[in-house]
C-alpha cells in the first residue's frame, strides 16, 4: 500500500508544504510503508496525479492536504476507483466536509488516525461531469460564494468583509433568475432562489441546511426556495442556514431524490463542493458508493445504525 499526500500551497492563503511534510515524517517514523509528498503545480493537477499513481500502487490512500477544494481535486481523482481510498486532511480555510463528523471532526487532523483508519463506501453527486463529496447548489448562494474573492483582499475589506461586499453586489444584481427544475415528480419553470443538493451536511464556510443528511445512505437530500423579495431572503436564510428549512415549508421546500436538473436561460455559476463551474444547464445524480472514504481510528459516525 502507498500513502499519497497531495499539498496545496495555496490552501489558507500560506504554503504548508514544509510544515505538511513534518508531520508526514513524524507519522511514519517506524513504519515500513511507502508515502510520498506531492505539492500541485495547477488547478485539477491532483486528480491526474492519483490516478497515474492508482495505476501503478496495489491499493493507494491518497489525503488531501488544503481545504475543501483540495479535497474535492482528490475526490474527483479517485471516483470509481476500487483500489484508491481518500480522506481529507484539513490545512486550509474551507473544512466543510470535515464539520458533518461534528465532535469527531478533529480526527482528520490527526495522522496517526487516519494511518490507522479504516476504509468505507460512500456516494458521490455526479454534478455535470464533475465528483462532489458533499454538497452542490445553484443560486444567489453561489453567485455569492463564487465571487467572495474579488473583494476580500481589497484593502480593509479582508474575508469576512469580503462575503458581505459579495452579498450586497449580488442582492442588487437580483436575487431570482428564471429556471426549469425536475426532480423525482417535482417539475416547475419560474423564477427560484436557489437550489441545494446534499449529500453531506454543511456549505459555504458553516450553512447547515440538512442536519440529517448522510454520505452514505443512497440519497440526496434537495431544497428548493422559489423566487423570493429581499425582506423575505433576510427572514429566512438565517433558519435555512441553521438547519430549520423544515419548518417553513411554504418558502423552503425539502425533497429528497437521486437526481435533479436544472436548465438556465443563460449560462449560471454552480457550485460543487465551494469550487464553480459554469453552464447553461446541469445535470446532478448520485452515484451510490462511488468513493472510498478513509474513516478515522476512534470515528463513530458510521456506526450510528438510525440510516
Amino acid at each position: 500500500m502507498k500513502h499519497l499526500f497531495i499539498v496545496n500551497p495555496a490552501a489558507g492563503g500560506k504554503d504548508k508544504s514544509i510544515a505538511v511534510q513534518r508531520a508526514v515524517r513524524a507519522a511514519f517514523e517506524g513504519r515500513e510503508e511507502d508515502w510520498e509528498l506531492y505539492v500541485t503545480s495547477a488547478p485539477m493537477d491532483a486528480p491526474e496525479k492519483i490516478r497515474r499513481e492508482a495505476e501503478k500502487a496495489g491499493h493507494l490512500r491518497v489525503y488531501a492536504c488544503g481545504g475543501d477544494g483540495t479535497f474535492n481535486e482528490c475526490v474527483c481523482g479517485a471516483a470509481l476507483l476500487d483500489n484508491v481510498a481518500v480522506a481529507p486532511y484539513p490545512t486550509g480555510t474551507g473544512n466543510d466536509f470535515c464539520r458533518m463528523f461534528g465532535e469527531e471532526k478533529d480526527l482528520y487532523r490527526d495522522l496517526n488516525a487516519l494511518l490507522n483508519g479504516t476504509e468505507r463506501p460512500i456516494d458521490l453527486i455526479d454534478c455535470n461531469g464533475r465528483y462532489s463529496a458533499n454538497i452542490c447548489s445553484v443560486g444567489i448562494d453561489a453567485r455569492i460564494g463564487t465571487e467572495v474573492h474579488r473583494y476580500s483582499g481589497l484593502p480593509l475589506i479582508g474575508g469576512t468583509g469580503g462575503y458581505i461586499v459579495s452579498a450586497i453586489v449580488n442582492v442588487f444584481k437580483g436575487i431570482n433568475r428564471p429556471m426549469r427544475v425536475q426532480t423525482g415528480e417535482y417539475c416547475h419553470s419560474g423564477d427560484f432562489a436557489l437550489l441545494c443538493a446534499c449529500n453531506g451536511r454543511f456549505y459555504g464556510g458553516g450553512f447547515n441546511p440538512s442536519p440529517d443528511a448522510r454520505p452514505d445512505d443512497g440519497v440526496l437530500d434537495i431544497y428548493v426556495v422559489p423566487g423570493v423579495s429581499l425582506f423575505t431572503l433576510a427572514r429566512y436564510i438565517g433558519p435555512y442556514a441553521s438547519g430549520k428549512a423544515d419548518r417553513y415549508p411554504k418558502h423552503i421546500k425539502h425533497l429528497r431524490g437521486t437526481s435533479l436538473r436544472i436548465d438556465f436561460d443563460e449560462e449560471n455559476v454552480i457550485n460543487v463542493d465551494g469550487e464553480a463551474i459554469y453552464a447553461k444547464s446541469v445535470e446532478m445524480k448520485l452515484i451510490p458508493g462511488a468513493l472510498r472514504l478513509i474513516v478515522p481510528e476512534g470515528m463513530h459516525f458510521f456506526d450510528e445504525a438510525a440510516h
